[in-house]
């Protein structure tokens, strides 16, 4: 899947439109264009399909996003729109550089950012190029209906994801499909319903299992499909089809779902296809002679930059000290402080220059912090100790620390980081659903319906992972030579347990559901998740508010931030859409709430 993307693509336009033509002259006939006799059979749909599946890494190339943009203001990891918006980071290098982020993670930015234009594009081309399959494939004749029914479910499947995503950035979107003719509509009908039908089609029709890894199968469509149900607070709808996806589910490859037995096998690509991938965005290095168009380059400015760094770009997408502070654990019991994190810093190296002493944390962590973030004085994966400063940018704006989870490793750069592009386009596969997140959720549904016990199963469950010793960092045998490989002695002092026995059900649901929403904030930290579980949960302007006032002491990027409940929840719509949606002098999109 990861190189078939290439086929076929030349027949979509965003525009809603499916054939393109070049024309010299108005009085010449389209040429280099497909007519719908050719496109409508089992080649040319397959081959349209492919290139719906190519749409989910929201570029059309280089580091140019579909529709037009920079490839970061479309990326599907959502680093941007999820994960420094949420707190789980800040935006990273220096005030002057991409400074379109800064009003965003500050929530003062107008509909005129275009970042939102490029994220919308992005995100309706997807929905263009399925309902391109879907309109097509019922012109076909030469499809068996076994074919049919596969290729209409992955396309429904996919339509789900794209909507899905739009819902959660806008709310109010307009819903297009294959019978549409005036792509011109109105937002002003709620299209949960919408997405819920598409992805239950999907879940119904999908096979088990794919003959091609990174195609959804009928598991990655339950997951999604209870995932909406959990966005709805439909707890009782989503249940059903959590447990049938944890006790039933299985890749595409065949694997039954579990949890990598190593945390870290979710970012090591020569390991990505693996138990805990449900559903992943197929990245590839080196691919494509003329740029990273198949690498995740949405994520190219992501990498730690600076005097010594191995990287060529960017130092964006700093863990924030925040962040951090949530992987400390009480050292008489290996839990995290719920509620006061912050009265127990992790040691930072925050104004210390590289020539100066430094000693690292030596308080009790969480592990999964040190496969989360580069910490100065720790193992940076086997490219050597992480120096601190000199791999940031501007400290006093971003703070200490590096990304990690999307770094690939020295031993496998030639492979997994991609060699022809300016930044470093990377084989690291983007998980849209991995396993622990599917039982994080369904812990948080079990809770919800007062099945406590479950809740906190599933939870451990999650938590006995990261407490085996084999998923830990360790210490190099030589500082001073990476490739001599790792000693057996931890990078810090980890100690991490399991709730005990009966914990949940004794403290009662408002603990469960912060123990759960802690467990997410860890576990899946820096993966575009966090704005929109804390818009889902309702506590937002609790969460972000506090972050803006505890690290806006400290770093100076957010030091402007205000979240406003009812107004923040949800993005602005772009400006440029509205202004293009214009029908009898008026426009037919409207604006979200507060932003007029």
């Amino acid at each position: 899947m990861k190189r078939s993307t290439y086929i076929l693509l030349a027949v979509l336009l965003f525009t809603g439109q499916l054939f393109y033509s070049c024309k010299k002259a108005l009085i010449q006939p389209p040429l280099g264009s497909l007519s719908e006799e050719l496109v409508a059979n089992k080649n040319g749909v397959n081959g349209l399909l492919i290139g719906a599946y190519a749409a989910l890494d929201g570029m059309q190339g280089g580091d140019v996003a579909l529709g037009g943009g920079d490839a970061w203001q479309a990326s599907p990891t959502n680093w941007v729109f999820g994960s420094v918006v949420g707190g789980d980071a800040s935006k990273g290098s220096d005030g002057a550089d991409q400074p379109a982020i800064d009003p965003i993670a500050n929530f003062y930015s107008g509909a005129t950012n275009a970042f939102y234009d490029g994220k919308w594009k992005a995100l309706y081309e997807g929905v263009t190029r399925t309902n391109n399959v879907l309109k097509l494939m019922a012109k076909a004749t030469d499809l068996s209906e076994a074919e049919r029914k596969s290729i209409g479910a992955q396309a429904r499947f996919l339509r789900g994801h794209y909507y899905f995503e739009l819902k959660k950035m806008w709310n109010m979107v307009p819903w297009i499909d294959e019978t549409t003719t005036n792509f011109n509509q109105p937002n002003n009908v709620d299209i949960w319903p919408q997405i819920t039908d598409d992805l239950k089609y999907a879940y119904d029709n999908l096979l088990p299992a794919q003959s091609e890894i990174g195609r959804a199968n009928k598991w990655a469509a339950g997951a999604y499909l209870a995932k909406a149900y959990l966005y709805q607070h439909k707890y009782d709808l989503a249940k059903p089809v959590f447990d049938a996806v944890i006790t039933q589910g299985q890749t595409s490859s065949g694997l039954k779902y579990d949890l990598n037995k190593n945390f870290e096998d979710n970012w090591l690509p020569s390991r990505e296809n693996n138990p805990e991938a449900v559903f992943v965005i197929q990245m590839a290095a080196n691919a494509d002679p003329t740029g990273p168009s198949n690498a995740n380059n949405g994520d190219m400015l992501n990498f730690p930059y600076g005097d010594g760094s191995p990287f060529s770009c960017c130092g964006f997408f700093q863990p924030s000290i925040d962040l951090v502070n949530h992987f400390r654990t009480n050292p008489a019991t290996g839990l995290p402080y719920l509620t006061n994190f912050n009265s127990f810093p992790v040691k930072t190296d925050m104004g210390i220059e590289a020539g100066q002493n430094f000693t690292p944390d030596e308080g009790t962590l969480d592990p999964r912090l040190d496969w989360t973030a580069g910490r100065r004085g720790v193992p940076y994966h086997d490219w050597g100790i992480y120096p601190g400063k000199p791999w940031a940018r501007d400290q006093s704006y971003g703070g200490p620390y590096g990304p990690k989870k999307n770094v690939y490793w020295s031993e496998n750069a030639d492979s997994d980081g991609d060699q022809g592009t300016w930044a470093p386009g990377t084989a690291v596969n983007y998980s849209i659903i991995r396993f622990a997140d599917v039982l994080l959720m369904a812990a948080e549904c079990e809770a919800q319906i007062g099945s406590l016990g479950k809740a906190q199963e599933y939870v451990n469950r999650v938590r006995a992972r990261a407490a085996d010793h084999e998923s830990w960092l360790f210490k190099y045998k030589d500082d001073e030579d990476p490739s001599a490989g790792f000693s057996d002695e931890p990078a810090a002092n980890y100690k991490i347990n399991e709730y005990p026995a009966g914990n949940f059900t004794s403290q009662g649901k408002d603990y469960a559901l912060q123990a759960i929403y802690y467990e997410r904030k860890i576990e899946l930290a820096m993966e575009g998740h966090r704005f929109f579980d804390l818009v889902r949960w309702g506590i937002a302007d609790q969460e972000l508010n506090a972050y803006f006032s505890y690290q806006g002491k400290i770093t100076s990027d957010v030091r402007n931030g205000k979240f406003v409940k009812g107004k923040n929840d949800y993005y602005p719509i772009p400006q440029r859409q509205i202004d293009l949606s214009q029908s009898n002098g008026a426009p037919v999109l409207k604006q979200n709430p507060g932003y007029n």
